[in-house]
C-alpha cells in the first residue's frame, strides 16, 4: 500500500469521528473532563508523535523549516497549532515559531551548541473553538555540533624546573588545553606537540597528556640555563584548529664546578702593629649559580702562618677571599710572609662532577716598618724609699725601650705627674732622685704610696711617647717617740679610793713602729716606786696608782715612754699630778673646800683658766670690733688706694687690750724680716708657772732669714712647745707675753702672786655681766 493510501486510511476515521454529532451529557470539547472520559488506552496517531529533530549550529538559511505536525481530529483547516518552551516563549525568545494552521515549525535564528545543545518544546492542537484535540506532545530539537572553537591553553606561559644533568625521561611539567566543542566528537579531540625548543632537542611532549619530559642527557646550566619551548594544541586529533603557548624550563644548579683562583700568586703590604685590618683580597671564579651555596667559596691558609697571625674570610657579595691581620705584626721580628691558600665550596661537589685538582694560590705579604712608641717593660715600677730621705737620694732608674731596633732613635724622659714636686728626673738616663724630703704623713700619699708618671719620647717625625707609672712606697721609719696624753691629771691621795689615773700616749709613726706602748717610772728616780706604780691597761694606755697615802698638792713624776718600733724610740716626760682631798666616795672634793685644803691646787688652776679664757675672749672681741671699724674707716678715706706705706710692715693698734694703756707703739715686724739687726739684750724672763724640773731650758731658735719662712718658723715653734717636757699642765695659767710697764690695770700674773684666796678681791666679778654671775656668787662673798 503506498503512502497516499496510508495517509488516507489514517485520516478516514478521524474525519468520521469529527462528523458524528455530540452525545447528550458529554463534556465540552477541549476541557480536562473530556480527556478523562476517554475509556481505556488509545493509540496515538503517528503524525502526532514527533521524533527528535536535529539541526546544525550556525545554520545560516533563516527561516528554516524544521518539521510539520498534524492532528487527524479535524478536517484540514479546523485545527489550531501552537508550541511553547525555551526558544519560543522562554529565554532565549524568538528562536522557533509555528504556523498555527499548517503546523510547520521554523528556525528563526542561528544556533550555538556551546550555549544550548538542545531545546525541549511542547506542541498543542486545538479546534477553532479552543477545545483541545490532542494531548500535548514533546518536540525535542537537538543542535548538531560543528568545529567552530579552537583549543585554549589554561595559561599563556607555563613554567617548570629541572636540575641540570637530569637523566632522559625526567618529567618537568604538563601543559593543558581545553576545547569548547562537543567532547564526544573529534571537534574536541586534542593533540599536543612542540613546535620549537632550540638546538639539541632536549625535551619531548606526550601528544595526548601534554606532559613535557627530558629527551636527551647533557643538560648544563652553565651552558644553557633557560629553555623556551613553543607548544601547540590541535583539535580533530591534530588535524583541526590549533593554538600555541610558551613553556619556560629553568635548569636548577648543582655543585658541579669547583672554585678556581684567578691567578696563582698575589702580593700585598701591611703596616706593622696594625691589628684587625684588611690586608688585601684574593680573587676566585666559580661557574655555579652566584649567591647559592654551590657558589660560595671557603678559604684555608695551609702554610706560612704557624702562629695564626692572619685570618681570611669570604666576601659574601663578590665571593673573594679577604685577608686580614689577626695579631699585631712586628717588622723587627719578621718583615715578610709567604702564605699558601686553598679554596673550595661550602657545599661538597656532586659525584657526577668531573674530577679536578685542588685550587691553590700563593700570597706574599710584606710588613712595612713604621715608627713605634717606646715601651716601659715594667709598668708600673714599684720601689720603696725610707721616709725622711734627704734630697738627692736615688730612687730608681726608670727607662723605656724603643721597639724600632732598625731605626736610630734617642729617648728622652720627663716627669708627667709629680703632685708633691718631690722628684727630679734625668732626661737622658731616666734616673729618679728625691728633690725634697719625703714627708709622712702627707696628703699626696695613698695608703703609704706616692704615685708619679714618667713620660718617654723618641725623636722621630712625628715623635711618639709612652707613659710609665712609678709607684714609690714610703717606708715608715721609727723617728718619733711616744707622747704622753694628757701630761697632767688629778688623783685621790688614798690608795684604792680613787687613787688611780688612766694614762695614754700617741705616736706620729705608723704600725709597727707605734703601739703597744710601754709606760714606766723613770729608772733615774727609783724612790718613786715607793709611792707610785704603773700597770698596763691595753696597748695604748696604762694605769697610775697611788701606793701610799699622800698629802694633797702638786707632784711631778718623770715617766719613761717607749714604743714597739725597730729600733724602739723612748722619751722621758713629766707627768704633773695634783693630789686632791678624797671624798667619801673616793673622788676629789670640788669647790671652796678643796681649794682651802689643797692650797694652790687644782681649784686655783681651774679658776685661772676660766679667768684667762674670759679675758682672752674679751680681747679677741675688742680686736675684732676695732679691726672692723678700721676697715670701714679705710674704705671711706681710700687708704688702700692712696697709701704709699707697705701695710705688711706695720701692725696698727685699735683699742688693744693686752699691753696696757701706755703701750701703743706699733710692733715692728722687721724683727721677723731682719732678725740679724736685733739681738737679745737680757736673759729671757723666768716662767714662774713652769713646774719644778732639772731639765735645761732649750736654746733660743734661730729666726727665719726670709719672709717666706715665717710660717715654717711658727709651726716649728709650736711643735717644739708641744713636745717640751718643761711646759706646765693644761689646767694652769700660762704666760703668753710681757705686758709692758706703766699700766693702770693689774697684770694677769697677779692672779698667781699669792697662794691664798684671801688675798684676792673678787668684787669686780659682779660687774662683768650675767655670764660671770655664778663666779661672783662663789668668790664675791
Amino acid at each position: 500500500m503506498g503512502p497516499p493510501l496510508l495517509l488516507a486510511c489514517l485520516l478516514a476515521p478521524l474525519c468520521a469521528r469529527g462528523a458524528s454529532p455530540a452525545q447528550p451529557g458529554a463534556a465540552a470539547p477541549g476541557s480536562p473532563q473530556a480527556w478523562r472520559q476517554h475509556e481505556g488506552p488509545r493509540r496515538v496517531k503517528r503524525a502526532w508523535v514527533i521524533p527528535p529533530i536535529s539541526v546544525s549550529e550556525n545554520h545560516k538559511r533563516i527561516p528554516h523549516l524544521l518539521v510539520q505536525i498534524k492532528s487527524d481530529k479535524q478536517q484540514p483547516g479546523g485545527v489550531i497549532y501552537s508550541i511553547k518552551g525555551p526558544g519560543v516563549d522562554e529565554e532565549p525568545l524568538g528562536i522557533f515559531s509555528i504556523d498555527k494552521f499548517s503546523g510547520k515549525v521554523f528556525l528563526n535564528a542561528m544556533l550555538d551548541r556551546e550555549e544550548n545543545d538542545r531545546f525541549r518544546l511542547k506542541a498543542f492542537a486545538l479546534d477553532l473553538g479552543g477545545v483541545t484535540l490532542e494531548d500535548p506532545t514533546d518536540l525535542e530539537i537537538i543542535v548538531v555540533d560543528q568545529n567552530d572553537n579552537r583549543p585554549l591553553f589554561q595559561q599563556d606561559t607555563f613554567t617548570g624546573r629541572v636540575v641540570e644533568g637530569a637523566v632522559p625521561g625526567t618529567c618537568v611539567m604538563t601543559v593543558d588545553a581545553t576545547d569548547a566543542d562537543d567532547p564526544d566528537t573529534d571537534n574536541a579531540a586534542l593533540r599536543y606537540s612542540i613546535l620549537e625548543q632550540g638546538a639539541g632537542g632536549m625535551f619531548s611532549i606526550n601528544a595526548t597528556t601534554g606532559q613535557i619530559c627530558t629527551a636527551r642527557p647533557g643538560l648544563d646550566r652553565e651552558t644553557v640555563g633557560v629553555y623556551n619551548l613553543t607548544v601547540q594544541a590541535a583539535d580533530m586529533s591534530g588535524d583541526g584548529l590549533t593554538t600555541t603557548a610558551t613553556a619556560v624550563i629553568y635548569l636548577e644548579d648543582i655543585n658541579d664546578n669547583p672554585p678556581e683562583f684567578t691567578k696563582e700568586e698575589f702580593s700585598m703590604e701591611v703596616e706593622e702593629q696594625a691589628a684587625s685590618v684588611d690586608v688585601g683580597k684574593v680573587f676566585v671564579h666559580d661557574k655555579d649559580l652566584a649567591g647559592s651555596p654551590n657558589w660560595l667559596a671557603k678559604f684555608t691558609i695551609l702554610e706560612g702562618d704557624p702562629e695564626g697571625v692572619f685570618a681570611i674570610r669570604t666576601d659574601p657579595y663578590t665571593n673573594d677571599g679577604v685577608l686580614s691581620v689577626a695579631k699585631p705584626l712586628d717588622h723587627e721580628v719578621r718583615d715578610r710572609f709567604e702564605l699558601t691558600m686553598s679554596v673550595q665550596n661550602e657545599q661538597p661537589l656532586e659525584p657526577t662532577a668531573p674530577a679536578s685538582p685542588r685550587a691553590l694560590a700563593t700570597v706574599r705579604v710584606r710588613v712595612r716598618d713604621v715608627n713605634e712608641a717606646p715601651i716601659f717593660r715594667e709598668n708600673p715600677r714599684r720601689v720603696s724609699v725610707l721616709e725622711g730621705a734627704p734630697p738627692g737620694t736615688p730612687v730608681t732608674t726608670y727607662t723605656a725601650s724603643d721597639p724600632d731596633t732598625r731605626q736610630l732613635q734617642t729617648l728622652t724622659y720627663a716627669l708627667l705627674y709629680d703632685p708633691a714636686d718631690w722628684l727630679q728626673l734625668d732626661p737622658h738616663l731616666g734616673t729618679v732622685r728625691t728633690k725634697r724630703e719625703l714627708l709622712h704623713p702627707s696628703a699626696f700619699l695613698q695608703g703609704g704610696w706616692y704615685i708619679a708618671l714618667v713620660l718617654a719620647r723618641d725623636d722621630a717625625e712625628p715623635p711618639l711617647s709612652a707613659t710609665g707609672t712609678l709607684s714609690i712606697e714610703i717606708l715608715e721609719v721609727n723617728d718619733h717617740a711616744p707622747l704622753l696624753q694628757p701630761p697632767a691629771g688629778v688623783v685621790c691621795g688614798r690608795p684604792g679610793r680613787g687613787g688611780t689615773l688612766l694614762l695614754g700616749a700617741t705616736d706620729d709613726d705608723r704600725p709597727p713602729h707605734a703601739a703597744p706602748f710601754h709606760f714606766q717610772l723613770s729608772p733615774q728616780h727609783p724612790q718613786l716606786a715607793r709611792n707610785w706604780s704603773i700597770t698596763r691597761f691595753n696597748v695604748t694606755h696604762a694605769v697610775l696608782a697611788v701606793l701610799v697615802e699622800l698629802p694633797e698638792g702638786p707632784y711631778s713624776l718623770p715617766l719613761l715612754l717607749r714604743d714597739s718600733g725597730t729600733p724602739p724610740q723612748e722619751r722621758q716626760q713629766l707627768l704633773n699630778i695634783s693630789v686632791c682631798h678624797c671624798g667619801r666616795d673616793g673622788t676629789c672634793e670640788d669647790g671652796v673646800l678643796a681649794a682651802a685644803t689643797a692650797g694652790a691646787g687644782i681649784t686655783l688652776g681651774a679658776l685661772m683658766i676660766i679667768l684667762g679664757s674670759s679675758i682672752l675672749l674679751l680681747v679677741l672681741a675688742g680686736l675684732g670690733a676695732a679691726r672692723a671699724r678700721g676697715r670701714r674707716r679705710a674704705l671711706r678715706k681710700g687708704l688702700l688706694q692712696r697709701s704709699r706705706d707697705d701695710m705688711r710692715d706695720n701692725i696698727l693698734n685699735y683699742d688693744e687690750q693686752g699691753g696696757g694703756e701706755e703701750d701703743q707703739d706699733a710692733y715692728d715686724i722687721n724683727q721677723l724680716r731682719h732678725p740679724e739687726l736685733f739681738s737679745p739684750r737680757a736673759k729671757p724672763p723666768v716662767r714662774r708657772d713652769a713646774p719644778l724640773s732639772s731639765a735645761t731650758p732649750p736654746a733660743p731658735r734661730k729666726l727665719p732669714n726670709s719672709p717666706s719662712d715665717i710660717e715654717d718658723f711658727i709651726n716649728e715653734g709650736l711643735e717644739a712647745a708641744d713636745n717640751d717636757p718643761s711646759v706646765p699642765p693644761y689646767d694652769t695659767a700660762l704666760i703668753y707675753d710681757y705686758e709692758g710697764s706703766g699700766s693702770v690695770a693689774s697684770p694677769l700674773s697677779s692672779i698667781v702672786s699669792s697662794l691664798m684666796d684671801e688675798d684676792q678681791d673678787y668684787d669686780y666679778l659682779s660687774e662683768w655681766g650675767p655670764r660671770f654671775r655664778r663666779l661672783a656668787d662663789l668668790y664675791g662673798q
